[in-house]
């Protein structure tokens, strides 16, 4: 079962979308650093399809990305709850997940996912914004995974 820990609406997740990213509870990983140690404990409201659906609809029009922002202790939950959103909703959303993990599950679903991030924290390497990152941004195309990392690079003044 997965626990959600509240929700934002965020502008700086995935390129050009503005996305309801839900945090999930309970992350398995307590990396060194973590900009969010209280979502390690396994608090928070129940994250079950009727919810996340409810949640979706709630801000249709608003956002263009529904993304669950951590799930790695039920991964395969993570797919279920992302595909019910794109089977109730459609085109309406792109659905996205970032994972601590430093790999994809063992039987990931692409379907699931229009965007996928993964990789732990390391305080020295920094996020997707830093050319030393170790985590990457990935784009799932009908091909495969597309490496969109550079997309969210940091850029100069104007």
């Amino acid at each position: 079962m997965l626990r959600y820990a509240g929700h934002d609406v965020v502008f700086q997740e995935f390129p050009d979308e503005v996305t309801l990213a839900v945090n999930l509870a309970g992350c398995p990983h307590r990396c060194p650093g973590c900009h969010s140690p209280w979502l390690w404990l396994d608090e928070g409201e129940e994250l079950d399809e009727a919810r996340l659906l409810a949640l979706a609809d709630s801000y249709r029009g608003d956002v263009t990305c529904v993304a669950l922002m951590g799930g790695d202790a039920d991964p395969q939950a993570v797919a279920r709850l992302l595909m019910a959103v794109k089977e109730r909703f459609g085109s309406a959303f792109r659905t996205g997940w970032y994972s601590g993990s430093d790999a994809l599950p063992a039987g990931f679903n692409p379907q699931a996912f229009d965007y996928v991030k993964i990789g732990s924290w390391k305080v020295g390497r920094g996020p997707l914004t830093s050319p030393a990152t170790n985590q990457r941004l990935y784009r799932v195309t009908p091909c495969g995974l597309e490496d969109i990392t550079p997309l969210m690079r940091r850029r100069g003044p104007a």
